[in-house]
C-alpha cells in the first residue's frame, strides 16, 4: 500500500477536527525508543570568558591564567575553576572551537566578534550581509537561531506542539544598543527578533496568570486520544516494516498521553515573583518559573539571554562600577572573572533547578534536558573568536554522554550544534553554513 506523505491521523474533539503527523515510513521514525521526550535551551551569557594567551592574535602572549580550559580531555576531567562553579550536574565541554564560516569584504566589519561570534554561535552561519553596517552595528541573521530551529521540527513535537513552541526568557535590561541585534538572541529568520522575557512579573502572568495547566493537558490528552483511534485503523493497511513503525509511533503517543494525563494533576503554579535588582537572585526567579512551565508541559524548548551581546549591565554585585563593556575594553582581567564566575552561577541556578524539578513520570528535567551554554565570542577584550567556550549541559533523556572534555584547537563550531541536534534525536545528517559545513559530529558526545 502506497501511503501519500501528506497523510496524517485525524479526529475529532469538542465537534472539531484535529490532525496530528505520522512518522516517516520507510526511513526514520522520531523517537521510536522509549526514552523520554527532551528538552532544549539555549543559554547565553555576553562577553565570553577571560582572555588569556590562547586566543591569540595580539593576546598570544598574555600571562593570564586560562580559566576555562580543563587541564585533561576525555571522560572524567577535572573542571577548570569557572567551570566547576557548574557543580556536580551532568555536562559535557567542548573546547577550543571557532567559526568557519567565511567573511564577506562588502560591507565591511562583517568580522567583528561580537557579530560573527554571535551569529555562529547561535545559528550556524554568518550575520547576512544584505543591510549589514559597521559602523551604526546594524545586523541581523540569515536564518533561524537554533531554539527556533528545534522548535519548529515536526520530529520535535512529534506527538503535538504544547502551548508555546519555544520561550524566550532574561535577566538583565541593560542594552549597548535599543535596537535590533543587541536586544534577542533568539531569531525566527532575518529582521525577526523574539525578544526576551525578563520581567519576572510579566513573565509570571504569561505563564500562569491563566487556568492553563489542567485544562490544556486534558485538551492535548483528548487530541491524542481522538487521533490514535484512525491510527488503528491506518496499521491494518500497512505492510510490514511500516506496520512496525507506526506502532513504535503509537507507543510514543500513549506514553505522552499517560504524561499528560498525570500531568493535569501535578501541574503546580508557583508564587507570584517579587522585584529585585540584583541580577543573579532577578535570574533566580526567572529560573524558577521556565522550569515551572518546563514541568507543567506548557514548552520543551527555551532560550535564556542572561546578558544581552555586548552587555553594558553594572555588575555591582562583584564590586564593579563599570558597565561590562567597557569593563571589557580596559582590560580590566580581574573584573571580568568575577562577572563571568558570576553568569556562571546563575547558570548554575538554572541547572539546579531543572535538576531538582522532576516530569509526571519522575524524570528529573535536567536528564531529559540538553542546554547549549555558549556565549558570542571567546573574549571580550579584543573580541577574540578563537577558544569560544561551549558547554552541553544535561542527558538529553539518555542520548548526550556527559562528564567528557572534547578539546578541538580551532575546531568548527558547527560540529557541536550538529552534535546537540543529533543528541536531540533530529534527523540532521550535516549542519552549518557559508563555509561551515560539517557531517562529522562529536561521536564521544552521542549516547
Amino acid at each position: 500500500m502506497s501511503i501519500s506523505r501528506r497523510r496524517v491521523l485525524r479526529g475529532v474533539v469538542g465537534g472539531l477536527p484535529v490532525a496530528l503527523a505520522l512518522p516517516t515510513f520507510e526511513s526514520s521514525m522520531a523517537r521510536a525508543d522509549d526514552r523520554p521526550d527532551p528538552i532544549f535551551g539555549l543559554f547565553f551569557w555576553a562577553n565570553g570568558v577571560p582572555w588569556h594567551a590562547g586566543h591569540g592574535g595580539s593576546l598570544a602572549s598574555d600571562t593570564h591564567p586560562d580559566l576555562w580550559t580543563p587541564a585533561d580531555t576525555g571522560p572524567g576531567f577535572t573542571p577548570s575553576p569557572l567551570l566547576a562553579l557548574l557543580g556536580d550536574h551532568p555536562y559535557s565541554v567542548v573546547t577550543g572551537l571557532t567559526p568557519h564560516t567565511d567573511i564577506p569584504t562588502d560591507p565591511g566589519g562583517q568580522g567583528d566578534g561580537h557579530m560573527r561570534g554571535f551569529m555562529v554561535a547561535t545559528t550556524g552561519d554568518r550575520p547576512r550581509s544584505e543591510g549589514f553596517d559597521h559602523p551604526s552595528h546594524t545586523l541581523t541573521a540569515r536564518r533561524p537561531t537554533l531554539d527556533q530551529l528545534v522548535a519548529r521540527e515536526t520530529e520535535f513535537y512529534a506527538a503535538g506542539a504544547p502551548r508555546y513552541r519555544s520561550l524566550e526568557v532574561g535577566a538583565s535590561t541593560a542594552r549597548f544598543h535599543d535596537y535590533g541585534h543587541w536586544n534577542a538572541i533568539s531569531y525566527t529568520g532575518p529582521d525577526a527578533l523574539n525578544p526576551a522575557v525578563c520581567d519576572p512579573g510579566v513573565l509570571y502572568d504569561r505563564l500562569f496568570n491563566i487556568d492553563f495547566g489542567t485544562a490544556g493537558l486534558e485538551r492535548r490528552s483528548a487530541l491524542l486520544d481522538a487521533v490514535l483511534e484512525d491510527a488503528a485503523d491506518l496499521r491494518a493497511q500497512l505492510p510490514g516494516a511500516d506496520r512496525a513503525r507506526l506502532e513504535a509511533h503509537m507507543e510514543h503517543l500513549y506514553e505522552v498521553q499517560r504524561r499528560l494525563t498525570l500531568g493535569a494533576d501535578a501541574c503546580v503554579t508557583p508564587d507570584v515573583p517579587g522585584e529585585t535588582t540584583d541580577l543573579r537572585a532577578r535570574a533566580a526567579v526567572i529560573s524558577e518559573l521556565l522550569v515551572a512551565a518546563l514541568a507543567c508541559e506548557q514548552t520543551r524548548v527555551f532560550s535564556y539571554m542572561l546578558s544581552s551581546p555586548a552587555s553594558t549591565h553594572i555588575f555591582r554585585e562583584v564590586d564593579v562600577s563599570s558597565d561590562m563593556h567597557t569593563v571589557c575594553h580596559a582590560g580590566e582581567w580581574e573584573a571580568v572573572d568575577r562577572i563571568t564566575q558570576l553568569q556562571m552561577e546563575a547558570f548554575a541556578d538554572l541547572l539546579d533547578m531543572l535538576a531538582d524539578a522532576r516530569d509526571p513520570t519522575g524524570t528529573s528535567l535536567l536528564d531529559r534536558a540538553l542546554v547549549y551554554g555558549v556565549s558570542e565570542y571567546g573574549e571580550g577584550y579584543q573580541h577574540s573568536v578563537s577558544e569560544m567556550p561551549v558547554v552541553l549541559a544535561g542527558k538529553a533523556g539518555g542520548r548526550l554522554v556527559s562528564g567528557v572534555h572534547v578539546r578541538e584547537a580551532g575546531g568548527n563550531m558547527a560540529r557541536a550544534q550538529l552534535t546537540l541536534l543529533q543528541a536531540l534525536g533530529l534527523d540532521f545528517p550535516e549542519f552549518g553554513f557559508s563555509g561551515a559545513e560539517t557531517s562529522a559530529p562529536y561521536t564521544e558526545l552521542l549516547g
